[in-house]
């Protein structure tokens, strides 16, 4: 274990001190200051260094064992676990998103089909009757581990080649296209992995996994991709800031 980690704590906030203690242990981790593996400082050392109660520290770490940011392991100690990724909820592509937080994103295509869409596909994209979309499965991983399943469905005259879908992400794609996407109706929820789905990303049957749904829009107005994705919740969460009217 290498030197203490520096923690400055406000004691006349009235944020609580625990709160504030973990906020620093995961900015530390997000940032790479505190590695896969390294060892954390003994919770009993770090309440005496930081003159916080034991209950204080025991629960900043439990918030972070809670996140998958800290396992404890008997015999060992705490140690720091690959950080989960940290994205909030804005109108960008996770391709981009892990490749500006230096997680060394890839892809691998599972299935890329051109079709008459689902009912439900062609209302979503707004569709006339007949007309045809490639429908794409992709999984994306993050430092080598499986992250998320992505289907996504894009009118054909749009739809990227099945190459640059491997290469880049799907917006890079679309932008190269002259495509602007304005805005974005989503919607994030939760399910349980099937097998096929835990098989593919490491995970057990039955495990939980963020969803998100999202229909884009161009300058135009018009629907120009439809996704539905799912992510290993042990691995990825959404940050959202909510403000009082």
């Amino acid at each position: 274990m290498g030197a203490p980690l520096a923690v400055e704590l406000d004691r006349s906030s009235p944020v609580p001190l625990y709160f504030q203690l973990a906020q620093t242990i995961e900015n530390a981790i997000i940032g790479g200051e505190l590695a896969p593996g390294d060892r954390f400082e003994n919770e009993l050392a770090l309440a005496k260094r930081l003159n916080l109660s034991r209950p204080t520290t025991r629960r900043a770490i439990q918030e972070l064992v809670d996140k998958g940011l800290l396992v404890r392991k008997r015999g060992v100690g705490t140690q720091v676990v690959q950080s989960a990724v940290h994205r909030p909820v804005e109108l960008t592509s996770l391709f981009d998103d892990l490749a500006r937080a230096g997680q060394s994103p890839t892809t691998k295509l599972l299935d890329y089909q051109v079709a008459v869409p689902a009912e439900d596909v062609a209302a979503e994209l707004n569709l006339q009757p007949g007309s045809e979309v490639a429908s794409i499965r992709r999984l994306r991983s993050t430092n080598g581990e499986p992250l998320a399943l992505m289907t996504n469905h894009i009118p054909v005259d749009l739809a990227p080649d099945p190459e640059e879908l491997e290469a880049h992400g799907l917006y890079h794609a679309l932008r190269a296209r002259g495509v602007h996407i304005r805005l974005a109706r989503q919607r994030i929820g939760a399910k349980a992995a099937s097998k096929a789905e835990a098989s593919l990303l490491d995970e057990k049957t039955g495990a939980p996994l963020l969803t998100m749904n999202r229909t884009a829009f161009d300058d135009s107005g018009s629907a120009v991709e439809f996704g539905s994705h799912c992510y290993r919740a042990s691995r990825y969460y959404f940050d959202t800031t909510v403000v009082d009217r």
